[in-house]
């Protein structure tokens, strides 16, 4: 997998963009609002979300991701096919706007339209924001968390080299008491777990 983290000027941080083999993360534009509301309507998309999301629901969450971007330099990036789809979804990191025993933190995550799934788009796009979490904002640990039946996606986090915390199991507070979306796992990465996995086996270990 090749990566190149681009800085592009915004506002008084640079905006990265990261590129692997096969996509690009970049910052959101005007045109991805309307296949990004397609996905966020799609009930094979949202089956582990508590409902589908109306039009300006979706438009004012790609807003948000945007101006985090712009703010920050990073964020969930909107994801495209290089030399083929323009918007897949979104793929990269994100501050939790809620509170939990394990917040502040970094988390990981990805949503992608459901014609692009079983293509290794979200594993492949996610080890290059983890690779830029770690190397590049030097953070000590990215979190993920998912509905606890939601599979799919934890099946991503495990390819990333994240563990299950089972003690840090929880409640969404943003979710409905009692909705079956609302009990959520959540998986862990540390910096130095990740640079082990990630060793050239030649070094010699101290």
């Amino acid at each position: 997998m090749t990566l190149e983290s681009r800085h592009q000027p915004t506002g008084d941080r640079a905006m990265t963009t990261i590129e692997t083999e096969r996509l690009l993360l970049r910052q959101w534009r005007d045109e991805d609002y309307e296949p990004f509301y397609q996905l966020n309507s799609d009930p094979r998309v949202m089956e582990h979300f508590p409902a589908l999301q109306t039009r300006e629901q979706s438009d004012g969450g790609a807003q948000r991701l945007r101006s985090f971007i712009d703010e920050c330099g990073w964020g969930l990036w909107a994801t495209e096919v290089k030399g083929g789809a323009p918007f897949i979804g979104f793929i990269g990191l994100n501050r939790p706007r809620f509170e939990a025993h394990f917040t502040p933190c970094v988390e990981i995550g990805w949503r992608l339209a459901y014609e692009h799934w079983s293509r290794g788009y979200a594993t492949e796009g996610a080890r290059a924001a983890l690779r830029f979490a770690f190397e590049s904002l030097s953070l000590d640990e990215i979190i993920s968390m998912t509905v606890v039946a939601n599979r799919r996606s934890r099946n991503v986090m495990e390819k990333l080299g994240m563990v299950r915390d089972p003690e840090g199991d929880f409640d969404h507070p943003l979710i409905p008491a009692g909705h079956r979306t609302q009990r959520h796992v959540l998986y862990r990465i540390s910096r130095a777990e990740w640079e082990y996995r990630h060793r050239d086996p030649t070094t010699p270990s101290s």
